[in-house]
């Protein structure tokens, strides 16, 4: 039997997402479809009994919004709620912004495979030229954080997301288990590929194979030790939940790019 348990997630479709754009530390609210799979979300945990104690999100809206659109649904919109930038999606650095299909084009799919989804490859960093530089570093957000400005990251591979999320990890939400609180992580694709990775102990050569979907709750259970009882479950309609994930792969793909240009 579990001695605890934690539900872990994506935040739901954000309006970059929908648009299939880099979208990492430029904040953005989540789409109508994102909104009502949040909604969804909620409703589904709701029936399946979960009661949380606590929820911990990034600093980003859609992560934050998500939890609050998850917490109404389950009527439980009294529980508090802790934000940190380390649950943050992962910097993607120059590529920020641009088109994942078009830079497969471009560059080819294996490339974008590897900037996406790649353990130790860290893309070109971003410059103070780049068009949300200043939105980014100028947010009073990161002014109130735990880490000086200038410490902020450049561009991260996800090596460095599980480097900056582990302190936090361990300081923050590790304790608050372990008093038996029913916590919920609201966060981003590559923050939680990151921690599923440490708790898991998945290697760094499977993590690249390892596609989250937005929207859909991922239950870890865990014995005395934090050690998984079993891989993690994706709760919900398994047929429905292995086709968002093949959505979310085919993000990289040329295909997408056509589509979008039919003159390519």
């Amino acid at each position: 039997m579990a001695k605890y348990r934690l539900v872990l997630l994506r935040h739901g479709e954000g309006a970059w997402t929908k648009e299939n754009r880099f979208c990492s530390w430029v904040d953005q609210k989540l789409s109508s479809d994102g909104i009502k799979e949040a909604q969804n979300c909620g409703k589904h945990l709701k029936a399946l009994g979960f009661e949380f104690d606590l929820v911990f999100t990034s600093v980003l809206s859609r992560s934050i919004q998500t939890a609050w659109l998850i917490l109404e649904e389950m009527g439980q919109e009294w529980v508090p709620i802790q934000s940190s930038w380390r649950l943050n999606e992962r910097h993607y650095g120059a590529l920020i912004g641009l088109n994942r299909a078009e830079m497969a084009l471009n560059h080819g799919e294996e490339q974008v495979k590897i900037w996406r989804r790649s353990y130790d490859v860290t893309p070109p960093p971003i410059s103070e030229s780049h068009p949300y530089y200043a939105e980014i570093y100028n947010d009073r957000r990161y002014k109130c954080s735990d880490v000086s400005q200038e410490n902020l990251p450049k561009a991260e591979s996800l090596k460095d997301v599980l480097d900056r999320l582990l302190p936090y990890w361990n300081e923050k939400i590790v304790p608050e288990l372990k008093s038996g609180k029913m916590i919920l992580i609201s966060a981003h694709g590559n923050s939680s590929r990151a921690l599923l990775k440490h708790v898991e102990g998945i290697s760094d050569e499977d993590i690249i194979n390892v596609t989250l979907p937005t929207g859909v709750p991922i239950l870890l259970e865990l014995d005395e030790n934090l050690h998984p009882l079993g891989p993690h479950q994706f709760l919900g309609d398994q047929e429905a939940i292995q086709a968002a994930i093949k959505k979310v792969e085919d993000q990289g793909k040329v295909k997408s790019a056509e589509k979008l240009n039919p003159s390519v």
